[in-house]
């Protein structure tokens, strides 16, 4: 390892910091998608840990390791999610203060999540409309009481951390062929991928971003970290805007290959990972199943540990995420339909022009003053995808003027 910051990483040493706080979560063989692709899969699951992901093994690592003068002064981090749960965790199990510092947008089941862990510990301060206001105001706390940050990903004692995955990993399968992770600020790759280099150079390493948030693809694109202007946050728990200095160098060295797969994607395989597995994943969790598609034919014949970096997933969000895999896999579609100025119009449409399969979701006139006459927001869902053609040409033949919001993605965020 080239780098100052891998020289630096004792993850076996980190391994008994962590020993009696983490639960040494279980290495699952996946028959389903092993016979799909023509190899062994096993899913590392994360989302079983004591906070429902791997952020604590980072946070409590590096926390642990503060000088006392540091512990009683207590911490301070910005989290919208599993990170502040591993500090809220961590803050309470070492008996020391920590404030950490949330978006005012942020769900309020999560909130109630870090309190619960934290348990008079820790105080919640909520701030800011995005997570760069509320990181801002948490480093100006910060600074001002005399405190320490623990920031989520780029710190070798976050990145030794998480790194202890990889440990259990290897001790439940050693002939290991493929790792495949979620990649969002770089920690978990940057820890995980470290150990299995260090190990096994010729172990293949697989990091998937959201395809809404490529910033480490970007950074290794550009050969340095850089702050992309927008992203899309869906994949909450890896949608970041810049990723860390160290995990990018790290990364940057040891992964094999750095991949992204649409928010949609991610959304059918949470769904498929519930129905088929009985697995509750959030979006980012379900990153490294999701891939698995775009590397068929690398992975064919070997055994492959897809890493489940968490389940904190929001039941209210079931509905949206539902609508996205539809909409990903082409079953969903809205539509702006004018119909014909004729008597039974609207009746021709539901008989005539949809299909056996076919089902209305959504049925609203667009100018309340033209109810019955003016054009209709409608929504369809299809049984295939493949019925989408002869559905536009049932439409074209009936003389039904129609205009296809989902492939306008500006009419589509203002309709729908």
């Amino acid at each position: 390892m080239d780098t100052e910051t891998n020289m630096q990483l004792d993850f076996a040493t980190a391994r008994e910091r962590l020993r009696k706080v983490v639960r040494r979560t279980p290495l699952e063989f996946n028959q389903g998608l092993s016979d799909k692709y023509g190899c062994e899969i096993y899913f590392k699951r994360e989302d079983l840990q004591v906070v429902r992901s791997y952020k604590l093994r980072g946070a409590y690592n590096m926390i642990s390791q503060l000088p006392h003068e540091q512990l009683a002064k207590g911490v301070v981090c910005a989290s919208a999610g599993n990170h502040a749960q591993g500090v809220a965790f961590s803050c309470k199990r070492l008996d020391i203060k920590g404030v950490i510092f949330m978006p005012g947008i942020t769900p309020r089941q999560k909130v109630k999540q870090t309190e619960m862990f934290g348990n008079g510990n820790v105080e919640i301060v909520l701030v800011g409309d995005t997570f760069d206001d509320c990181l801002q105001e948490a480093l100006k706390y910060t600074e001002a009481n005399g405190m320490t940050f623990i920031p989520p990903f780029d710190d070798h004692r976050i990145i030794e951390g998480q790194g202890t995955v990889g440990i259990e990993i290897n001790e439940d399968l050693p002939d290991a062929e493929v790792i495949v992770m979620p990649v969002g600020g770089g920690g978990l790759a940057a820890g995980v991928g470290s150990f299995f280099k260090q190990l096994n150079p010729n172990i293949q390493l697989i990091g998937v971003e959201p395809e809404g948030a490529p910033s480490m693809i970007e950074a290794i694109r550009r050969g340095q970290p850089y702050t992309l202007s927008q992203i899309n946050r869906f994949v909450d728990g890896a949608a970041v805007k810049r990723v860390g200095h160290f995990t990018y160098q790290i990364c940057n060295e040891v992964l094999d290959d750095m991949l992204s797969v649409p928010e949609g994607k991610v959304c059918t395989t949470i769904l498929k990972l519930y129905n088929e597995d009985a697995i509750v994943v959030e979006p980012a969790g379900a990153l490294s199943v999701a891939v698995l598609d775009l590397i068929k034919d690398q992975i064919a014949g070997k055994k492959v540990v897809c890493v489940i970096s968490g389940g904190n997933n929001d039941i209210d969000r079931m509905g949206e995420i539902k609508e996205q895999s539809l909409l990903y896999e082409g079953l969903k579609h809205y539509f702006i339909v004018r119909f014909p100025q004729r008597p039974g119009a609207l009746k021709l449409f539901v008989s005539e022009v949809l299909g056996p399969g076919d089902d209305i979701t959504r049925f609203e006139f667009i100018k309340k003053t033209e109810r019955e006459r003016g054009p209709a927001l409608v929504g369809i869902e299809l049984k295939n995808a493949e019925d989408y053609p002869a559905l536009l040409q049932r439409m074209e033949e009936h003389k039904f003027d129609v205009i296809e919001v989902n492939r306008d993605q500006t009419l589509f965020e203002y309709l729908v």
